[in-house]
């Protein structure tokens, strides 16, 4: 990482690294189709091995990706000030819902961007309806409030507000969330299915079926940032630092700009990897293992760190769908897969995790760093930090 001695005021805060190269790009991006008779095989093997894999072939509409996109670059092309009213807000008692610019949560974490991160309300899901309405809203702090509603964690009281999002807005991003929550369906059922675990429902349920459970909806802007051009010509800014994400699945989708990063291992050593760069594909989505869905293959599932390194010349816009389960939920190795183990007499038969609740989880996540491991403080500690990579 190269940290400029005098930086440019705007970029004081956020760490550099190296400009990306056509030679950083991944060879052979797992790539799977949804649609094939052997996706779910596929699935399981690029979820193994990398964390991820490009969904094509998927059924998603390209008219319900393009209404939410053209309506995510007219909200990030709005004046400021209109769009700081709708952020969370600063301090011990901000939301990390709504509007935010640089800052990435509370804990100090900055990257050059901009983003709108929204919560799906489950009450307005319709299980029996062939397509769902949601309620994707804004949050702000409520300071002064007595209501029951609190975010995951308990520290803070929330309100949602609609008055911000236009009509246009709200049915595109409703169309969309239905289309994800649809793809995370259909992938969850192929990893059950993949692994050997029944009903094929059982992940998939979790995030889709339980009106409890707790998904969102994340769009982020990277402006262009050609201050750098002249200054440090082989550097770029974070766009978003390294991480993983907390949920089952998160699924990804971006312009034609490059800049998404991931980090390959060669081995089972967490501290052993390569950056590489994801070819940017508009055409396709990106399908993200989660810390919670690694815990519950015991390992057998690689949460992906990645990160987004900003472009000097051109504007990335992507649209990200996280799946979690509802805030009760136990979060542990499937019993399936734990008694198939031991009944073969594998090593894996015994737990690597410490048993929690999603909503802990969730909790830890937000006090945590991007690039903390999260998963850390849940390790049995008899056992290896990873299990072995399956072939």
């Amino acid at each position: 990482m190269v940290v400029l001695a005098k930086p440019p005021a705007a970029l004081e805060q956020i760490s550099m690294v190296r400009s990306p190269s056509p030679g950083d790009n991944l060879a052979g991006v797992p790539a799977v189709d949804l649609s094939a008779p052997g996706a779910a095989s596929d699935v399981v093997r690029a979820c193994e091995r990398y964390g991820f894999f490009k969904a094509v072939r998927h059924g998603v509409d390209g008219g319900v990706v393009a209404r939410l996109e053209d309506e995510a670059v007219r909200f990030f092309a709005s004046p400021q000030a209109a769009k700081d009213a709708h952020g969370g807000g600063r301090g011990p008692a901000s939301s990390p819902f709504g509007y935010g610019n640089k800052r990435i949560g509370r804990n100090g974490d900055m990257g050059w961007l901009e983003y709108l991160l929204l919560a799906i309300d489950r009450d307005e899901i319709s299980d029996s309806s062939p397509a769902p309405s949601f309620s994707l809203r804004f949050v702000t702090v409520r300071r002064n409030a007595s209501t029951s509603n609190k975010f995951a964690d308990g520290y803070v009281t929330i309100e949602f507000m609609t008055s911000c999002m236009s009509r246009v807005f709200r049915d595109a991003a409703n169309e969309y969330v239905s289309a994800m929550r649809g793809m995370a369906r259909t992938v969850l059922e192929m990893v059950a299915d993949g692994l050997g675990v029944s009903p094929r429902g059982t992940l998939a349920d979790m995030v889709v079926a339980d009106k409890a459970s707790d998904q969102l909806l994340r769009l982020n802007h990277y402006p262009p940032c050609p201050l750098l051009q002249n200054i440090m010509p082989n550097c770029s800014p974070t766009g978003f630092g390294e991480h993983t994400d907390p949920q089952l699945i998160s699924i990804l989708h971006s312009n034609s700009t490059s800049g998404l990063q991931v980090a390959i291992h060669d081995d089972d050593d967490d501290n052993n990897h390569q950056w590489v760069s994801v070819p940017p594909d508009p055409s396709s989505f990106l399908v993200i293992v989660g810390d919670s869905l690694q815990v519950m293959t015991n390992g057998r599932f690689r949460s992906v760190k990645h990160r987004v390194v900003a472009n000097k010349l051109k504007s990335r816009v992507s649209m990200i769908y996280f799946g979690g389960p509802a805030l009760g939920q136990r979060i542990a190795p499937l019993r399936q897969l734990l008694q198939r183990a031991a009944a073969g007499g594998d090593e894996e038969k015994e737990s690597r995790y410490e048993e929690f609740t999603w909503g802990e989880y969730k909790k830890a996540a937000y006090l945590s760093r991007l690039g903390d491991n999260r998963l850390a403080p849940f390790l049995r500690q008899q056992q290896p930090p990873v299990a072995k990579r399956h072939a």
